[in-house]
């Protein structure tokens, strides 16, 4: 690559990065930080442990956002010098590091972009995670068990927490559904767009005959709750079950019952935690995802009287979203964003950043038209 094209590539990542500056309002955060560094500092913080650790999650989430922009800045003003560098004494070697690094730098701040375009309600909460094998049989119970995975290795790769609330195991392979969170800023932005239908393509491992099956999985994302969410849930609503928790197999990991099933008799929706060690935790675990769902339900009716007004049936967006198919080829692809690869088990080892970022720029396409 020429000095002229490598210079004509940093001043599109300058235009990029000053565009994302922008949008971002650092000198906004900039000042949030000041104000809750001064109270993280103060000696009673931590009197109050709700309010501290909301604080002190709060500034470190801030902070974070802003090194990561401000790195990003350091980086092409570095880039810059080298550059000049390799034109001054017509160096190679510095040319290559230029261009391996423009290329670095090119990723990086396509990733902020996207980050920018996540300005939704909730968008900034951990996410709460659903999967429900749907039509297919023990094949869409295993590929249920493949998507479980994939997303827990892709917020393993990011370094990202997790929590499994839930896991109702198949008879004879993988799981009938199963609810985690992935705790992290913008997991909820990020993830949303994972919801809907995930399909399924291969010669079955389940079928004697060895032949080709379709199979079918569900996946629901929502917004963790917080205290200021408000969702009042009267305790006469709410209807609780306790049985015994249960593994793989139907075997018995618990030998008391103290996994907790939670009905809300209005609505009907059903919830369970079976992974906490004691009957009360589990019921803290599943009041948690019920007031997720009871929040959800909430923005959908509001969406659904918006869109009555608006004189248009809703978009459908979420429903079937991606095919995996191994069979006779080797592909997957999200039929939304057209985003394709034929390198399937590195996705479902987790490598799904490529399709999430499509996602979030389809999303945001399709609302500004």
């Amino acid at each position: 690559m020429a000095d002229a094209d490598l210079s004509t590539e940093v001043d599109a990542l300058e235009h990029a990065l000053a565009s994302i500056e922008a949008v971002s309002d650092l000198e906004s955060k900039r000042s949030e930080i000041v104000e809750l560094e001064k109270q993280a500092s103060a000696p009673d913080l931590w009197d109050d442990q709700e309010n501290a650790q909301k604080v002190t999650s709060r500034l470190s989430h801030l902070q974070s956002e802003v090194e990561r922009v401000e790195k990003l800045r350091a980086r092409i003003d570095d880039l810059s010098v080298l550059i000049e560098l390799a034109e001054e004494e017509d160096d190679a070697d510095s040319r290559a590091e230029a261009e391996r690094e423009i290329a670095a730098l090119r990723v990086a701040v396509d990733a902020l972009e996207v980050r920018t375009l996540l300005s939704g309600e909730y968008d900034e909460r951990d996410a709460l995670v659903t999967i429900r094998a749907e039509a297919g049989g023990v094949d869409a119970s295993d590929f249920s068990e493949k998507l479980m995975r994939m997303y827990m290795r892709w917020a393993e790769r990011h370094g990202y927490g997790t929590e499994v609330y839930d896991t109702s195991y198949a008879e004879e392979a993988g799981i009938k559904s199963a609810t985690f969170a992935i705790k992290a800023p913008f997991a909820y932005g990020t993830l949303s767009v994972e919801q809907g239908t995930h399909r399924l393509v291969r010669i079955s491992p389940f079928d004697n005959q060895g032949r080709r099956q379709t199979s079918f999985a569900g996946v629901e994302v929502l917004p963790v709750t917080e205290e200021a969410d408000h969702v009042d849930i009267p305790e006469a609503d709410v209807r609780v079950d306790v049985f015994r928790s249960s593994g793989p197999g139907g075997q018995s990991v618990n030998t008391t019952d103290s996994a907790v099933r939670l009905t809300h008799v209005p609505t009907g929706i059903v919830v369970s935690c079976q992974n906490e060690k004691s009957q009360l935790q589990n019921k803290v675990a599943a009041m948690k995802v019920l007031q997720s769902k009871l929040l959800e339900k909430a923005r959908k009716d509001r969406e659904a009287e918006l869109n009555a007004l608006k004189g248009d049936g809703g978009n459908s967006w979420g429903n079937q979203m991606r095919s995996y198919v191994l069979h006779p080829y080797q592909m997957v692809k999200d039929l939304r964003t057209d985003q394709e690869t034929g390198n399937t088990d590195a996705v479902f080892d987790g490598e799904i950043d490529d399709f999430i970022e499509a996602g979030i720029r389809w999303r945001k396409n399709s609302e500004s038209e």
